[in-house]
């Protein structure tokens, strides 16, 4: 079954465009998938059945695995399968009328403004390590990116002068500008401390570790988890909770919902008028 996984992911990657953590989430999910049936006997994409895969969704729940990444997985199954159907590789779609578990939503965790203030002025320092993450925290504020995004830009992405960055998603480029502020902490950053943090190496990478290697997402949750405890911030925080402010933010102060699913990069406005509704809710509590 490895062989299929490979050639659907392959058609992922040159056919569907998509990004390169969003293929390898799909390829993590269907290894995980492969070697369960593996390990019952089950080798071929075409010995699955409706009830194998349910039987796996079952063994993750009792594994203790979040409703939410169970029903990424069976996302990803679900894909698979269905690409194996179309193109004649399997009799019939096992994954069709295998449902995820329900998922309780959880309301976003949006940091009032004082807040954000708070954890913007934590990385005070003059280390190379405090000047990238004081830019690193503004730019994140400051267009609403992903922390997927944010770890993936590269020096050619922003725009010094104009004061704008180009996020790229398998072909679906969107430009967002950046504040003044955020100009002048990325200005900071490129010039007096990314070269010491690169070690003067080259590197395509706009934010790097010290060891010289691009930033990892895992690596910017411990920084962002960090300086939320210096700000002394209650909320379980993370590098959504910055994306989430400041599309709230924004529309608190009378930005336009279309504009800012653009900037957001949501597909589907409902997405974005989450936090329209939080804004109503705010309003109505003062």
């Amino acid at each position: 079954m490895v062989t299929e996984i490979d050639i659907f992911i392959k058609y992922l990657q040159e056919v569907k465009k998509m990004s390169r953590n969003t293929v390898l989430s799909y390829h993590r999910d269907l290894l995980q998938m492969a070697s369960y049936m593996g390990e019952r006997g089950i080798t071929e994409a075409g010995k699955v059945t409706k009830t194998s895969l349910t039987s796996y969704i079952l063994f993750m729940e009792k594994e203790g695995k979040a409703t939410t990444t169970i029903s990424r997985m069976l996302a990803s199954m679900k894909a698979f399968f269905h690409y194996e159907f179309s193109e004649g590789k399997i009799r019939r779609n096992p994954a069709e009328l295998v449902h995820a578990p329900k998922i309780e939503k959880k309301a976003p965790v949006i940091l009032s403004v004082e807040e954000v203030t708070s954890l913007l002025k934590q990385p005070s320092g003059r280390s190379s390590k405090e000047i990238r993450d004081k830019a690193m925290l503004e730019l994140l504020y400051a267009t609403g990116i992903r922390v997927s995004e944010l770890t993936s830009l590269k020096l050619t992405d922003i725009n010094m002068n104009i004061g704008f960055i180009t996020c790229r998603d398998g072909g679906k480029d969107r430009t967002i500008p950046f504040s003044r502020v955020a100009k002048g902490a990325m200005k900071d950053y490129i010039e007096n401390a990314r070269s010491e943090l690169t070690r003067k190496k080259e590197s395509d990478w706009l934010f790097v570790n010290c060891n010289g290697k691009a930033m990892s997402r895992q690596g910017f949750w411990k920084i962002i988890k960090y300086y939320g405890e210096m700000a002394g911030i209650q909320s379980d925080i993370t590098p959504h909770s910055l994306r989430h402010s400041f599309a709230a933010h924004l529309l608190k102060n009378g930005a336009d919902v279309r504009a800012v699913q653009n900037m957001l990069g949501h597909s589907d406005m409902a997405t974005t008028q989450v936090y329209t509704a939080y804004c109503s809710v705010r309003a109505q509590q003062k």
